[in-house]
């Protein structure tokens, strides 16, 4: 059987997570204490019950229980179960403001300041993140966009494989947190400047025909390419299971968009996973 363990920030989706993985066929328990994972999962081993893929909710709501967390995973070593760690996350910013819209009380701060509990969450749980398999950033994913982050990661994963999550971005936004490799295309021709293409994206053929047309941005996606292929192997034999590429213009909605999409239909041809996300396409372009 294969556990997986979702933790992270208050307020970063784990409830939204939890209903991703049940729909798909995990049973899913939530807020269980930390210590008691290895007997939970002696449980579900015996022929009786035969429940072979589980996804666990465990976090700070479990107080001193969830600060044993380490002796829980250590007891599903003993007893052979394979586990990983998704650790969802998101800035704080975006944190306070789902606090705002749901009115919920952090569980860290019942009668104070959402963003004292925050604080404190953070510090409590950087152990915790330190041990993760997955680390995923939830501050720009919508619910349908997070179901196909999971989807990717653990129903349609095969041993061996590696998964590939290209994302573009606006620098002017912030480089995602989450990336481990990142690329600066800001100096690529800008369709910014181009009054019929300012207001498309790079996923209109008219921006990607601008963008691709200049030999630099050729030259530029055929070196990105063979690098990548380059590494996907040697990735794999270090046991690396997700690699997220992450692409950055200035604003996040032409070039960062054009060369993600050229990038993604090439390793698309290839045997690994791969998926995409346009993280700033939608927000406001009214500057370069």
């Amino acid at each position: 059987m294969r556990i997986v363990i979702v933790t992270g920030m208050s307020g970063a989706g784990k409830t939204t997570a939890l209903k991703i993985f049940e729909d798909a066929g995990f049973y899913v328990a939530d807020n269980l204490p930390a210590p008691l994972l290895g007997a939970f999962a002696e449980f579900c081993m015996k022929k009786d019950v035969g429940i072979t893929q589980v996804a666990l909710g465990v976090d700070i709501r479990g107080g001193k229980m969830f600060t044993d967390f380490s002796m829980g995973l250590l007891e599903l070593d003993k007893r052979g179960v394979a586990w990983s760690i998704l650790f969802l996350d998101s800035s704080n910013e975006v944190l306070l403001n789902r606090y705002k819209e749901t009115r919920h009380v952090h569980p860290l701060e019942k009668n104070g300041l959402v963003s004292v509990g925050v604080s404190k969450e953070r510090v409590l749980l950087e152990e915790v993140k330190q041990r993760a398999t997955y680390i995923m950033d939830t501050s720009g994913l919508l619910p349908r966009q997070l179901k196909i982050k999971i989807l990717d990661l653990f129903t349609e994963k095969e041993k061996g494989k590696l998964h590939i999550n290209i994302l573009s971005f606006g620098f002017k936004n912030g480089i995602p947190e989450e990336s481990d490799l990142v690329f600066d295309v800001r100096f690529l021709p800008n369709p910014f400047y181009n009054a019929e293409l300012k207001p498309m994206s790079g996923l209109d053929a008219a921006v990607r025909d601008y963008v691709m047309g200049h030999d630099v941005s050729v030259r530029f996606m055929d070196s990105l390419f063979g690098m990548v292929n380059f590494l996907i192997p040697h990735y794999i034999s270090e046991g690396k299971s997700q690699l997220i590429i992450s692409i950055g213009c200035t604003g996040g909605r032409h070039r960062s968009v054009t060369l993600a999409t050229e990038l993604h239909r090439a390793l698309s041809a290839h045997d690994n996973p791969v998926s995409i996300h346009h993280r700033d396409i939608d927000k406001d372009h009214s500057r370069k």
